[in-house]
Parts: C-alpha cells; structure tokens; sequence
C-alpha cells in the first residue's frame, strides 16, 4: 500500500471539516468516532453501506443544498449566467475554500465549448494535483457517487454554472472545469474504472460495482 500524503490542517480546514461532518452526520443519522479528515471519510463510508448509489448521490446532495440557504442559490441562478468572467471566478474560489477536502490545487486555462457550439479559453480549470478524498478513501464508488455526481448536479442545476469533473484514477489528480455541461457518466472512463489496489472492498469486476447499483 501506497504511504499516504500527511496534511497540516489549519484552524479554518479543521472549521470545514467540522461543519461538513455536522452536516453529513445529521443527513444520515450517525456519528463517527473518528476525529478531524478521518471522521469526515468514516461518515462517507456510512452514508455507502446499505444504499444504492442514486441514494447515495441524493443524499450527498441533501447535504450540499444545507450548506447554501435556497434564496441564495435561487439569486445566483436566477441573475448569474455562466459567463466566462462568472466560471473564471468560481474556480478561483473553489481553490481557495475547498483545498482542505481536495488537497493543493490550481487554476489552468481550458478550451470550453459554448451553448452556440463556439470554442473559447478561459481560466476556469481547477487542477487537483492528489485528491484528498480519494487518496484517503481509496474507493472509486465514492468519488463518483459521493462526490462527482452530486457536486456537478449541485453547482450545474442549483447554480446553474456547468461543472465537469474529470478524475484521473492513476495518479489521483482531477480537473474541475466550470462552464463545461457534464457529459452522461456511461460515457466517461470513470464508468469503467475497475476498483483502486487500496479499496477496502476489492473487487474482480472489470469496473468498480459501486458505480453501477
């Protein structure tokens, strides 16, 4: 088993942390008796056991609407389009508060296609550079039922900022690009991805079973 990344988290990772656990542990109905990023990941794997995975994803996205107050998601919505300057901005955030769930990241350039079938660059990519939350739950089910889905469901109809989210299983990095619509999972490499060398539950199959019940 690959030696795992030590983080120093700050006050304010470990206020998130909190907060997000509070969270999860009221939408599912259990704690965990784990501290700090462990007790976060343990509630992930809770919200897994005996669920399918669209329950997981509604689940997931219970606890993301509780973090937002639906007025607030109503005016973005409603006076925000994606423009490039709206998604440029958006990464730019994403960088600054989410670094304690994914780890170090950064804003790149991408080519985006527009509603009109135009091309454009913009600074809109987050690069994850080794996803936290994957390289400490080893579990391709839950970075796509747990976090993937429902984060792209979140920001793309509760915001309504397109948001694709690319994982890259070999080297654990990912790609959040905002203003790009998400494409049918069946369709993405994720789909097939087998399950990871440090899955706590190993499977044979030829892509994770987790994705698929």
């Amino acid at each position: 088993m690959a030696e795992k990344t030590i983080y120093h988290d700050t006050f304010f990772d470990k206020l998130f942390i909190r907060l997000f656990a509070y969270k999860m542990s009221n939408a599912v109905g259990e704690r965990s008796n784990r501290p700090g990023y462990d007790g976060f990941v343990d509630l992930s794997e809770k919200i897994m056991r005996g669920r399918n995975s669209q329950q997981q994803q509604r689940l997931v996205a219970v606890v993301l609407q509780s973090l937002v107050p639906a007025p607030v998601l109503w005016g973005i919505r409603t006076f925000f389009s994606p423009t490039q300057l709206v998604c440029e901005l958006n990464a730019w955030f994403a960088t600054q508060l989410f670094e304690w769930l994914v780890g170090p990241c950064e804003v790149q350039s991408v080519e985006i296609k527009t509603a009109t079938g135009e091309t454009r660059q913009q600074k809109s990519n987050v690069h994850i550079k080794k996803c936290r939350y994957l390289e400490q739950s080893g579990c391709v089910g839950m970075c796509i039922n747990m976090c993937k889905l429902p984060t792209q469901e979140f920001f793309t109809e509760k915001f309504g900022i397109p948001l694709t989210m690319t994982p890259d299983f070999e080297d654990l990095s990912c790609d959040m690009v905002f203003g790009q619509v998400p494409p049918p999972l069946e369709t993405e490499d994720a789909y097939q991805q087998p399950c990871l060398r440090d899955c706590a539950v190993t499977s044979e199959a030829p892509a994770c079973p987790k994705v698929r019940i």
